[in-house]
């Protein structure tokens, strides 16, 4: 009798005239956004959303609404939503100048798209959250782009949750794709499991942990999966709709102020099925309140290159765990006022003791141009003004007392770099004053001219000993077997400003390699051979004298010599 009943059932429950639907997340996408249209390119001038049916069977969008991180819009007219086909959602007034371009669904109060971001929220008649992307302007990929006229498509609507790097700029000529395939569809599979970024407290029994991407909300939602150091039990975990990317933790007992706790997380998914890996923990702590010199700014970028951004890194130096919610930037007007003031971010964001943090307006473009080990570590922020030459970075807290100021000029470069763009000013000792010209340093060639949120190259420790200049291995083998292919010359310093030129002879005292020239060092670093000469050729094996001749502008100068054997394989 079931197998009589079954036909009926299946277009009970599949009917989109007159029945409910089992709609799942992610049935229906957010495709492609519009939120810049200006100026215009070859489509509408007007802001648009376009969805796209993925679940394999029409789905009747009647009741349905899309919203934003401020505003929702009216219930969707009935609309159904045939397989695998697009819809645009656009406002009323503007729904008859989309229609050359596919089916359009004039969305009652549809809400204004910010440029710069938001959260977009795709829900079903019945309240469930179907889809949500967080989108901002990095996500176009693109320099010009950004600044209006093309919309930001999916590349691959099987992977809805992967973000930023399943989003760009559209590449067809008239800025969008409304109603039709993607201009940048393509396969691009989540295969990245998901990271537990960081946390921060909201009292003392509530933990929110922050991950880099959506989850499965059935496996966020179990406490099991989840242990605080200390034996903090945990009493309930709820992912936090829409974007199911936070997690908030319920403790059974408080943590304690100025305590410093660990995370760890096991058994966790994304929407994929990607199972957390090795960046499954976080330091977990109680923030307090940020005081004079507790935090203080520690390498600044006030000159980029023509591509890239200024940046300003801060370091906390206290004992303390601090919340960067509670700090604000700010620049100096030409009356000496404060001016431009700007909080640092405005969710909670804990800097433990030891920590750097490093805000800029491009994060993606500072990832390309510098080495940045942890992209976490970096918050976006449109910066104050802060001018070539000279300029005044103010840090505040809540009370809007200075916790550090640094009035910079652009004399505080070494003498001997002509050009200074995209060279940081790194702090040369955290403890020092600083507003003291002779605490600061260009950051060294050796590290890339920048060391955004992580140890400065010029940072200076405590009882360094003299010059002090490595070579290893003592024999190596330029052959590409992956073991001790390259010489490695390590070096310490005992201060900062020094200038390295490194030439390398053979056993017969002709010069065959310049390894460096005029290279400003940090107080630490290292310069790699690969066993090739200046030609590019491979040098024959032997006995090879490594010339190191360092000075700096105080007049001091040291001569090293260290011999090496090379014993390439023939």
């Amino acid at each position: 009798m079931i197998t009589r009943w079954l036909p009926l059932l299946l277009l009970l429950t599949f009917n989109t005239s007159g029945f409910s639907q089992v709609i799942q997340r992610y049935d229906v996408v957010i495709s492609e956004i519009m939120a810049d249209p200006t100026p215009q390119v070859g489509l509408p001038n007007a802001e648009y959303i376009e969805l796209k049916n993925v679940s394999g069977r029409p789905i009747n969008l009647a009741g349905w609404r899309i919203s934003t991180s401020t505003s929702t819009s009216g219930a969707f007219p009935s609309f159904q939503l045939e397989a695998d086909s697009f819809v645009i959602l656009t406002t009323t007034t503007q729904a008859t100048n989309f229609m050359p371009f596919g089916k359009v669904l004039a969305v009652p109060s549809f809400p204004a798209l910010p440029n710069d971001g938001s959260v977009l929220t795709l829900r079903s008649n019945e309240g469930r959250t179907i889809h949500s992307v967080e989108y901002n302007m990095n996500w176009y990929q693109n320099e010009l782009k950004r600044e209006g006229g093309w919309s930001l498509e999916m590349i691959d609507v099987r992977n809805p949750c992967s973000g930023t790097t399943n989003w760009k700029a559209s590449t067809d000529p008239s800025g969008g794709t409304p109603g039709k395939k993607n201009s940048v569809d393509a396969i691009n599979p989540d295969k990245t499991p998901p990271r537990l970024l960081r946390t921060y407290s909201l009292d003392s029994v509530t933990i929110v942990a922050v991950f880099d991407e959506p989850l499965d909300s059935l496996f966020a939602a179990t406490i099991n999966n989840y242990s605080i150091s200390n034996n903090i039990a945990i009493n309930s975990a709820s992912p936090v709709a829409p974007l199911f990317s936070t997690v908030i933790l319920k403790l059974a007992s408080p943590i304690l102020p100025g305590t410093t706790y660990t995370l760890n997380v096991t058994n966790l998914h994304d929407c994929s099925g990607n199972v957390i890996g090795i960046h499954n923990h976080s330091k977990v702590g109680s923030a307090q309140e940020p005081l004079p010199f507790d935090i203080i700014i520690n390498e600044i970028l006030f000159n980029p290159k023509p591509n890239g951004y200024d940046f300003v890194e801060f370091y906390n130096r206290s004992n303390k765990i601090l919340d960067l919610s509670k700090l604000s930037i700010a620049n100096r007007n030409s009356a000496g006022s404060l001016a431009s003031i700007r909080k640092l971010t405005t969710t909670p964001y804990l800097l433990f003791p030891g920590e750097y943090i490093v805000v800029t307006e491009n994060p993606a473009s500072l990832s390309t141009l510098y080495f940045v080990p942890e992209p976490s570590r970096i918050l976006t922020l449109s910066l104050p003004s802060y001018p070539n030459t000279n300029g005044t970075v103010v840090l505040l807290n809540e009370q809007g007392t200075i916790v550090d100021e640094v009035s910079y000029s652009e004399k505080w470069h070494f003498d001997l770099i002509t050009n200074r763009e995209g060279i940081s000013l790194e702090r040369i000792d955290p403890s020092g004053p600083s507003n003291n010209p002779s605490n600061w340093h260009s950051a060294a060639s050796t590290a890339g001219y920048a060391t955004p949120g992580y140890k400065n190259s010029q940072f200076l420790q405590a009882n360094r000993s003299n010059i002090k200049i490595e070579v290893l291995p003592k024999v190596f083998s330029p052959d590409g077997d992956g073991y001790d292919d390259f010489a490695i010359i390590n070096y310490n310093v005992n201060e900062p400003g020094f200038v390295a030129n490194i030439t390398i002879f053979d056993a017969a005292g002709r010069p065959v390699k310049q390894l460096a020239r005029n290279n400003l060092m940090g107080v630490s670093g290292s310069w790699k051979w690969d066993g090739l000469d200046d030609k590019g050729s491979k040098l024959s094996i032997g006995t090879y004298i490594i010339f190191i001749e360092l000075h700096n502008l105080q007049g001091k100068k040291e001569q090293i010599k260290k011999t090496i054997v090379l014993a390439r394989r023939l």
